[in-house]
């Protein structure tokens, strides 16, 4: 017998809603998002010498991820708007690519998932933006959840 999948942003009648978290306890949560932007050697030599025509791409990439995830209620439509305890985008530099990662945390009764996606996303989408007048060829690749933390 297959059992029908509910789905807790549809009401009865299909229509979309945002969930009503108000019965839930306030909790301490936290997630890890990462993602990759893959690219040519020579732009991951350029961005190493600081030789990138739009200058110093990690810093304004890891700004504009943690802007975007203090955002991100504004960005996908369903999202509760959170306060924030602390986010942070870091980058590991591979020869042919940037790992992105984006860790959140929040006191609330809802996760905090969606702000560490947003902030890998964005940071992603910055690297892309600041290195495409060198590499044709780049593209963002894995964006996922890692670690998500209740306690």
């Amino acid at each position: 017998m297959t059992q029908k999948k509910s789905f807790s942003h549809l009401t009865a009648k299909g229509s979309a809603h945002m969930v009503n978290m108000g019965a839930k306890p306030v909790q301490r949560r936290r997630a890890v998002a990462s993602g990759q932007l893959v690219c040519a050697p020579a732009t991951i030599r350029a961005l190493k010498r600081n030789a990138l025509p739009k200058g110093d791409v990690l810093t304004v990439a890891q700004i504009a991820g943690i802007q975007a995830a203090k955002r991100t209620a504004e960005l996908i439509p369903l999202c509760h708007p959170l306060v924030l305890n602390c986010v942070a985008v870091t980058f590991k530099v591979a020869r042919d690519g940037i790992e992105i990662f984006c860790d959140a945390e929040t006191s609330a009764q809802t996760g905090v998932e969606m702000e560490a996606l947003t902030g890998v996303s964005v940071a992603a989408l910055t690297l892309y933006d600041m290195c495409k007048a060198v590499d044709k060829t780049m593209r963002i690749e894995a964006v996922r959840v890692i670690q998500k933390i209740k306690a």
